[in-house]
């Protein structure tokens, strides 16, 4: 986490929970965005209905509830603590085709109302990409986060506001693919490390002539593919870490 400050009591303590197509982590941050509970993560089940991913996260935070609140970083849209899609988990298999009846079951589903009730505090459900951006940006004029994991997660900050989430990376990257399709897991396996990384650097160009950022973090599970020497200056790399650690900053800056 950067060295801003943060706001409130000394005391108190975030439940951060980091939902992933992968995996589900979670940890507990003191006020400092410090980790003051080992991590704990179990792999995301497949299918994973609403239903499957409460319980999940029930199991991941099951001896973390001394908490005074808690952030949810979820990989999909959503507005108001309501899901509005989120592909990555719409599928019965990890990396499999869009299932019809779990894209519906997950289409304006209270997580953030759910996620309160079990939790007993209250909760903040955000973007992923949203969450890891908190823990990481430093007010300078417009910033943008790009996630790499599953599929492709984006967020914005102008001077430390997050602003409402976009789902950005469903532009265009070729005829065939959107960029969330061309840096997934999928065509990372299919074309290999290279020429991924490749088209990292190509989208970050498309984002640079589409946003006019300022600076861009780069985060997610595949970001350890990456180097900064790849990029330039106006690029970072940042730790998956991040996704966990932005459960605190993410009560400051989302205005929302």
């Amino acid at each position: 986490m950067n060295n801003q400050t943060t706001t409130g009591p000394a005391h108190v303590r975030t439940l951060a929970v980091d939902i992933g197509g992968s995996g589900v982590k979670a940890s507990v941050l003191n006020q400092q965005g410090e980790m003051v509970a080992d991590r704990v993560r179990i792999d995301t089940p497949y299918p994973c209905p609403p239903a499957t991913l409460v319980s999940t996260i029930e199991q991941v935070v099951s001896g973390m509830r001394d908490v005074h609140r808690a952030s949810v970083g979820f990989p999909g849209l959503v507005r108001g603590g309501y899901v509005v899609e989120v592909p990555s988990l719409s599928r019965r298999e990890y990396d499999g085709e869009l299932d019809p009846e779990l894209t519906a079951a997950w289409a304006g589903f209270d997580l953030g109302g759910t996620l309160a009730k079990t939790f007993e505090v209250p909760t903040k459900v955000v973007n992923d990409a949203d969450m890891q951006g908190c823990a990481v940006v430093k007010g300078g004029g417009l910033e943008f986060v790009m996630t790499l994991g599953t599929g492709v997660g984006t967020a914005l900050f102008y001077d430390s506001k997050l602003l409402p989430h976009l789902e950005l990376s469903h532009g265009r990257f070729s005829r065939q693919l959107t960029i969330d399709k061309a840096l997934g897991n999928v065509e990372l396996k299919n074309i290999g490390n290279k020429e991924w990384a490749e088209r990292v650097k190509a989208c970050v160009d498309i984002f640079a002539e589409m946003l006019w950022f300022d600076h861009i973090y780069i985060g997610g599970g595949n970001a350890r593919l990456l180097k900064d020497s790849q990029f330039g200056p106006k690029t970072t790399i940042i730790s998956n870490s991040a996704g966990i650690i932005g459960g605190v900053r993410v009560w400051e800056l989302d205005q929302q």
